[in-house]
């Protein structure tokens, strides 16, 4: 149906609203619209909140078929109530758009409550400025199950320019009146996320406001599912409207979530409140191998890879770079296979689950890659992984590198550009974990500064001579050895080799847990 668009002179009840050229707060630029249903216990109180603002000129409240009075109490508060065309919350909304008189427009949900001062002002701040088109709230309170479990993952997957909004389903959202005109809304619970992405493609500038804590109604997990549905049902419309519905795109948003997981940030959140650490390298430690050789005879690319390891010509960065560059084009699967399939050191996973019952958070940092890592966490149930990490295209290596971060630290080892003892002075720094209460376990000369600087530290069959005197300990053949050095008892020790994934067996990564 074709709707009228009113001008200023149309609307009833409105503020005078000026030039609309150079609008300045203060003035009465902006239309608030609040659909509603059956909200009488809060209606009354967001309508009259919103009437305090002296950028509001109007407040419409487009009402659903109400049946307990919200009507009435809108109208009574101040509102210009409307009822819905077509009934649903989309339809409102586009009701709302078409009968606003002002150009800006804010969505309010009818259910609000706790909303504080200032909102409606650091709503539309952005718009006034001129820096913006359309402002997505964001607010003090955990994200619903809905958005945290359907929204987002598939936003990562089909719209990663919009993975990072905090609440992407909220209904609190300020506008330019022209470009809400030029939008298609739905019609249900989908009506929210649709306009994003629509406002997303269509170019318009969106940025995030904070609004502080707000609380909403609950919702039924019957409300919950269907809403669900048709929030999913919205992405996957507009994906396949713009040609995301492929593959590939699955492909590149498993591979940014991949990343996105790999930053060491994430690890230091994972460490917060850790009152001790045990860092483990991984290969020749916690493996009887080593992954990148096992990987070239896996692909045939020894020949070629052994005149790496043995240049004396190649810094250690570029030497990194230059091995990842020799497996471009080598299947994702390829690398977990090989990571699988290796041997690991006696007693590998009952020190690990050892170190863990006994309160350490336990992590394996290695020059290898994050691919591999992970697999070999997953075997021996370490909490995290600070590595480098391979980047994937299709699912095949590009034979890039991103250097891990954590390995390079301004004023860290002055001996390497990377080093393992960098992670050291990172977890001081940011989370506040003291050398002394870290534990650091390694067998080559890689390890050495890390060996050194750790309150405790392990030579596990050191290769050379300075990884053995680097080391406080030196444990042969069998990793439990860590644990008699750090005290752990022999009733506990009897229970670790009783756990039953700690018999030493090559776990597949869905047997290993998270």
């Amino acid at each position: 149906m074709k709707r009228k668009v009113l001008h200023s002179s149309d609307c009833k009840g409105a503020k005078p609203t000026g030039t609309s050229r150079s609008p300045r707060v203060g003035k009465a630029l902006v239309s608030v619209v609040i659909p509603v249903l059956n909200e009488s216990r809060t209606v009354g109180p967001v309508v009259r909140f919103a009437r305090k603002s002296p950028v509001v000129g109007e407040v419409l409240v487009i009402d659903d078929g109400s049946i307990d009075g919200t009507a009435e109490l809108a109208e009574k508060a101040g509102a210009r109530v409307i009822t819905s065309s077509l009934l649903g919350k989309g339809a409102s909304m586009e009701d709302g758009i078409h009968e606003a008189c002002h150009d800006l427009i804010l969505f309010l949900d009818g259910d609000l409550r706790g909303l504080e001062s200032g909102l409606i002002e650091r709503m539309v701040q952005p718009l006034i400025a001129g820096d913006a088109d359309l402002a997505k709230a964001r607010f003090k309170r955990s994200s619903g199950r809905v958005t945290l479990l359907t929204a987002k993952p598939l936003l990562r997957t089909y719209f990663p320019e919009l993975a990072d909004i905090a609440q992407p389903l909220g209904g609190i959202i300020a506008a330019r009146t022209e470009l809400l005109r030029n939008l298609r809304l739905e019609n249900d619970y989908g009506v929210d996320i649709g306009l994003l992405i629509d406002a997303t493609q269509s170019r318009a500038r969106i940025v995030e406001v904070d609004i502080g804590h707000v609380m909403h109604d609950s919702q039924s997990l019957e409300a919950l599912e269907e809403m669900a549905i048709q929030v999913a049902r919205t992405i996957l419309q507009r994906a396949g409207e713009w040609g995301r519905l492929r593959i590939r795109h699955v492909q590149a948003a498993n591979e940014r979530d991949r990343i996105r997981r790999a930053d060491f940030r994430r690890t230091l959140d994972l460490l917060n409140g850790a009152s001790r650490l045990a860092l483990i390298d991984m290969d020749g430690t916690l493996l009887n191998a080593r992954f990148v050789m096992a990987l070239a005879d896996r692909t045939g690319r020894t020949e070629r890879l052994i005149p790496l390891l043995d240049s004396p010509n190649l810094s250690a960065t570029a030497r990194t770079r230059k091995i990842a560059a020799l497996f471009a084009g080598v299947h994702k699967a390829v690398f977990e296979e090989v990571a699988r399939g290796l041997p690991l050191n006696r007693g590998a996973v009952e020190m690990v689950v050892g170190l863990r019952k006994a309160g350490y958070a336990v992590g394996i940092v290695t020059d290898s890659y994050r691919i591999a890592a992970e697999v070999i966490r997953r075997r021996v149930f370490a909490d995290f992984t600070i590595s480098h990490v391979l980047t994937f295209r299709n699912d095949r290596s590009t034979g890039g590198i991103t250097l891990c971060p954590a390995m390079r630290h301004p004023s860290g080892c002055h001996h390497h550009t990377l080093c393992k003892v960098n992670v050291l002075h990172h977890l001081r720094d940011e989370v506040g974990i003291s050398p002394a209460r870290i534990i650091a376990v390694g067998d080559s000369s890689n390890d050495v500064c890390l060996l050194q600087a750790a309150g405790r530290s392990v030579a596990f069959e050191p290769k050379t001579p300075e990884v053995r005197q680097a080391a406080k300990r030196v444990v042969e053949r069998d990793l439990r050895g860590i644990l008699d050095y750090l005290g752990v008892p022999a009733s506990r020790q009897s229970e670790i080799r009783d756990h039953p994934k700690s018999a030493g067996r090559t776990l597949d990564v869905e047997d290993a847990g998270a």
